[in-house]
């Protein structure tokens, strides 16, 4: 299990909530045309919001070295499951650590200007900038 949230350029998402989660489904359908873990695919803010957050946050699909390095200093619960589409970051944060990756997603979000979505939640926030 993890607790997922998510990231969106506000210029391709709906600000009504009907809408917007109609969009949301569509999104998570992941049919692009691309790989879901190359963030050159991103738009400029969603890469630069993706930059900070996965320096708190690292990626889990990174180079063995890494990951045996967080898991000898016990920090391998850090370690995210993200899926970047071209409008979207989609992060699956381990439990233990929704204390602080909610608030730190939801700040980088506001001070990078792009949306914000508490996936898990059943009427989670949904925040445009």
């Amino acid at each position: 299990m993890s607790y997922d949230l998510m990231a969106f350029e506000t210029s391709k998402a709906p600000q009504e909530r009907a809408a917007f989660m109609k969009w949301y489904e569509q999104q998570v359908q992941w049919s692009e045309d691309h790989a879901y873990n190359d963030p050159s695919v991103l738009s400029e803010a969603l890469q630069r919001f993706y930059s900070e957050l996965s320096e708190q946050f690292p990626n889990m699909n990174v180079e063995d070295e890494i990951f045996e390095a967080m898991e000898e200093a016990g920090t391998d619960n850090r370690l995210t499951d993200y899926s970047l589409g071209s409008s979207v970051i989609y992060a699956a944060f381990a439990y233990s650590v929704v204390e602080e990756a909610y608030p730190a997603m939801r700040e980088l979000a506001i001070k990078h200007k792009v949306g914000f979505f508490d996936v898990s939640s059943n009427e989670g926030d949904i925040i445009f900038p």
